[in-house]
């Protein structure tokens, strides 16, 4: 999470005005893995965040919100322009998810200062082995995050 936050920030230029918004998606964008047991799970992390968020009286950011969730591992630039919230989150992602492999502009050596501060801790390992086992149980559908 630590590491998306930071990458979009350094995509925005240090937008602190988004935040809340940066961290809340980053919070939930992956979170569906877990909670729901599944690989396939832009929808379950795209309703926790839904529930949050109007739970807290904040129903006027889940279009944004959900957006960068169901967005975040889109190959191809988001449908919003390319400096906004959802496009940059989208970028982030990709940055740490690839390791830095697509870069979108971003210092290698501010890539590895992110990886360094905040280690994955395992994450990438378990992404390799979820992909693998997925790809055995649906082999035309192995990434279902994964959109054009």
């Amino acid at each position: 999470m630590y590491r998306i936050v930071n990458l979009c920030l350094a995509i925005l230029g240090d937008s602190r005005v988004e935040l809340e918004k940066i961290v809340l998606a980053a919070v939930f964008h992956d979170l569906g893995i877990w909670t729901n047991n599944t690989f396939d799970y832009i929808v379950p992390s795209v309703a926790i965040a839904h529930k949050h968020l109007a739970a807290r009286g904040m129903a006027d950011w889940i279009p944004q919100i959900e957006a960068m969730i169901v967005d975040h591992h889109k190959i191809t630039p988001s449908r919003a322009n390319p400096q906004s919230l959802v496009e940059s989150f989208r970028r982030a992602d990709w940055i740490d998810v690839s390791r830095g492999v697509r870069r979108f502009g971003i210092p290698r050596t501010f890539i590895a200062a992110v990886a360094s501060k905040w280690p994955d801790a395992g994450f990438h390992r378990r992404l390799v082995q979820l992909t693998i086992d997925r790809f055995w149980k649906h082999p035309l559908n192995p990434l279902p995050m994964v959109k054009w």
